[in-house]
């Protein structure tokens, strides 16, 4: 099992590698407006070599992270501009060893790219994105056990050109069914039988499950179905207590009755956190579909990769929305695969 790195780890990882972005970024844009004063086609060279070093050290990475759009521009962009500066520089340097330098550094972008191409056959279109090969799609209910995250297709995932972008956490109650536990914009918290979750989703789309990497203990089984009931109290709490204020608020406004309500149609909370799906915040009482199920995971005691660290990675959460996609790189997790259904039908047929 792969381990989990500290909070710390990834804010500083997250702080490197922006500060290194943002510096290129206004150094291009410099040179495109002409504001660096070297020849232009030294200029190009060197703009260029910065962003080979920047993207080297973060291919690896990117290229395992491809099903996030965000990891495939971080690829695709400076190769587009390598290239652009290498012909920038070719056609412009007067001195040879330029040239040689620009002629390099194209062909290094080339091995960026070629290895771009081949990472690309790992993966396979599904839905609106790429998802690994040998991913177990749309198991069915039956093989789920507690702590299992289900991410599925929808409306966000065709908005970000991802396979997944909505996230349903498995429980089991009290009473020994299996629940879905997840946030709704338009209901906030809920608890919908899994069987149910899992049949609704195949007949609009497809799921996949990630399964942690140490199962949950007998204890966190008890302890999340008590924590996800609790979590659905204080979520109702909170959208009866705003929407109390948005009506008093109303009362105050010179408004005719009929007005007053169609306003309040318009702003009353469902206890689904809208702000959220800008931001990778985590509240304590309304929540995104996936930040609802993080706070679960983490009442319960079960430690994730750190999200939502925000621009600069100083834990601001600006900038840094948690998008279900990035969880299949969360070491917390396993995949289940093809051989997870293998695995199942044999023991099916062997009673």
């Amino acid at each position: 099992m792969a381990e989990v790195k500290s909070i710390h780890y990834y804010r500083l990882l997250k702080t490197a590698t922006s500060i290194a972005y943002i510096a290129l970024l206004v150094l291009t844009w410099r040179f495109f407006a002409g504001e660096l004063y070297w020849r232009i086609g030294i200029a190009a060279a060197v703009l260029n070599f910065c962003w080979l070093i920047v993207t080297s050290l973060q291919i690896n990475h990117l290229l395992k992270t491809y099903f996030d759009i965000l990891s495939r521009l971080e690829i695709t962009i400076p190769i587009t501009l390598g290239v652009l500066l290498s012909i920038i520089s070719l056609h412009s340097a007067i001195h040879q060893e330029v040239r040689f330098v620009a002629v390099a550094e194209l062909g290094a972008w080339a091995i960026v790219y070629g290895a771009y191409r081949a990472n690309r056959k790992k993966f396979v279109k599904q839905g609106h994105g790429p998802m690994p090969i040998g991913t177990w799609v749309s198991p069915p209910a039956k093989v789920l056990l507690p702590g299992d995250l289900l991410l599925t297709s929808g409306r966000v995932a065709a908005n970000l050109h991802e396979c997944v972008g909505h996230a349903e956490l498995a429980i089991k109650m009290t009473d020994g069914r299996m629940d879905a536990f997840s946030s709704y914009m338009t209901k906030g918290i809920v608890l919908n039988p899994l069987a149910a979750v899992a049949s609704a989703t195949l007949r609009d789309g497809h799921y996949i499950v990630l399964r942690l990497a140490k199962p949950m203990t007998e204890e966190q089984v008890r302890k999340a179905a008590q924590v996800a009931s609790q979590m659905q109290k204080e979520n109702m709490a909170w959208r009866d207590m705003v929407n109390q204020r948005i009506k008093k608020g109303l009362n105050l406004l010179p408004l005719s009755s009929a007005l007053q309500a169609r306003l309040y149609d318009y702003l009353k909370q469902t206890g689904y956190d809208y702000v959220g799906l800008f931001m990778g915040r985590l509240t304590q009482d309304h929540w995104t579909c996936i930040a609802a199920c993080l706070e679960l995971y983490k009442r319960v005691g079960i430690t994730t990769r750190p999200y939502g660290t925000g621009l600069l990675g100083l834990g601001s959460t600006i900038f840094d929305p948690i998008m279900p996609v990035r969880f299949l790189d969360d070491p917390a997790f396993e995949l289940l695969t093809k051989t997870y259904e293998e695995n199942s039908n044999n023991a099916v047929a062997n009673g």
